[in-house]
């Protein structure tokens, strides 16, 4: 889901001719179920691991996959609601012990954020005050509508919801970047042409757009 409004914004640059981009976005953990069980796609875009994953398993047009973007998380609350600090990594400690609820995902940086909390010692301490987004819900979206208090997820994710105070990224040293990969499916049925519109979405050309969208280049 991260990537479904850069994916969107790239396509209506990059015409492929007379073929049309037909873009299907999920959760990540949806996502690679699908491509796991043999569904065809053209071209796959998830997080790093999961396409080494699918790689491994044969799923991936070998020779094909290649970095695509990075992903950072951010910090959001409630529009109108009191912003906390969260500029430092004792301030974003502070913030979280104060939530009631605390918004994440799942994927990758829902687990890199769980992981964090373990090393503060905080995983009991927050029990009952988790609120873990559904795969393909954004994590916005429980804060703007009051189910959480703070929310983390990528930046990517938060820009585009409404009704949202974004706080600002991990402070340094807690840095959660995802990096994004592409390939093209082991069950296209136009590999070259897939394989075109992938090599447009890991070139310079979009890196603007991967700007525009929360996003930087993957060796950023």
């Amino acid at each position: 889901m991260a990537t479904r409004q850069l994916l969107a914004d790239l396509a209506r640059r990059h015409p492929l001719g007379d073929v049309e981009w037909q873009i299907e976005s999920t959760g990540g953990v949806e996502a690679l179920r699908r491509v796991a069980d043999g569904e065809a796609f053209d071209l796959v875009v998830l997080a790093a691991e999961a396409m080494a994953r699918l790689a491994s398993a044969g799923h991936l047009l070998p020779g094909s996959l290649a970095p695509l973007a990075a992903s950072p998380m951010a910090i959001a609350s409630r529009a109108g609601a009191p912003a906390p600090d969260v500029h430092s990594a004792e301030a974003l400690r502070t913030a979280v012990l104060a939530a009631p609820r605390i918004g994440y995902s799942t994927g990758p940086s829902g687990t890199a954020l769980m992981a964090l909390f373990e090393r503060w010692g905080l995983t009991e301490v927050l029990q009952g005050r988790l609120v873990q987004a559904r795969p393909g819900v954004p994590v916005g979206s429980l804060v703007a509508e009051g189910a959480a208090d703070l929310g983390f997820q990528q930046l990517s994710e938060l820009l585009h919801v409404p009704g949202l105070t974004l706080l600002g990224p991990m402070p340094p040293g807690l840095e959660i970047i995802t990096v994004f990969s592409g390939a093209v499916g082991a069950r296209s049925t136009r590999p070259a042409l897939a394989q075109q519109a992938l090599d447009f979405l890991a070139s310079p050309a979009a890196l603007d757009a991967k700007r525009r969208h929360g996003m930087a280049a993957p060796d950023a």
